[in-house]
């Protein structure tokens, strides 16, 4: 959406509502109702439409839509996967030095059992990643490309 389209789109609404699994378990975005063609020559604003609890802070306070609106609402969808439910609180609580030191049983979904080594290292991986995508300053944030290429390359031996 934000780098294979001409103009990119912003959907401004990546929300655990707007995400379906299909049979093969692959995730495919729905309802592009509150969408938003970037014009790439110019500042884009808009009214608030987003879902509460996964707008970027940037969007509710300026109204400016970029891409990395959709990057932070990806994070917080992701860490709500992670953990089992929306992450809240959890949110405000990151600071760079507390992502050094996150522990897995502080973000894992409790209700799992503990993971292997292995796979701790790579969910691991995924968390700092999606904390990454929550960075205040949108400047900071990955884009959803770069986001992508991280999680493909994450491989479970």
């Amino acid at each position: 959406m934000h780098h294979d389209c001409t103009p990119p789109i912003v959907h401004r609404d990546i929300s655990s509502n707007n995400v379906l699994i299909d049979e093969e378990y692959k995730s495919h975005i729905s309802d592009f109702g509150t969408a938003k063609l970037l014009k790439l020559d110019s500042s884009s604003w808009s009214a608030l439409a987003s879902t509460y609890g996964y707008v970027a802070p940037e969007l509710a306070y300026t109204m400016k839509v970029t891409e990395k609106c959709d990057v932070y609402s990806f994070g917080v969808l992701a860490l709500e996967v992670i953990k089992g439910k929306h992450p809240g609180d959890f949110i405000t609580s990151l600071s760079t030095s507390a992502i050094k030191n996150i522990e897995l049983k502080n973000v894992l979904d409790q209700r799992l059992t503990p993971p292997s080594p292995e796979i701790e290292k790579v969910v691991m991986c995924s968390v700092k990643m999606v904390i990454a995508c929550l960075h205040v300053n949108p400047q900071s944030r990955p884009t959803m490309h770069i986001v992508s290429q991280l999680l493909s390359t994450q491989k479970i031996s």
